[in-house]
């Protein structure tokens, strides 16, 4: 399993596109193969800080999502407002509440 944090923070004014921009990839990876996958976006309290938590059955789902269009447009207009760079983790699993894959 890969497992990947990554945190970031945008700028005030770009709070809701960046919003709006998680939704449409996630639009997107909600017609793949959930079984494989699983990704989720939490938004801190400051509002404008953002945490991405990936896991994934293995490289080759993570390749398909990484090269989601839509996602690739998400990173690309991302990181014009951003205000600082993103930490990026990669974590190792040990265990969860149910089964994950």
């Amino acid at each position: 399993m890969i497992v990947v944090k990554v945190t970031y923070t945008v700028n005030d004014d770009y709070v809701s596109t960046n919003k709006e921009m998680i939704q449409a990839f996630l639009s997107d990876f909600k017609k793949l193969d959930h079984s494989q996958f699983l990704y989720s976006i939490f938004q801190s309290e400051d509002g404008k800080t953002f945490t991405h938590s990936s896991q994934y059955k293995n490289k080759a789902i993570q390749h398909t999502l990484l090269n989601t269009p839509s996602f690739l447009r998400f990173q690309e207009q991302r990181d014009k407002n951003l205000t600082s760079d993103p930490t990026i983790e990669f974590l190792n699993y040990v265990g969860a509440s149910k089964e994950v894959f």
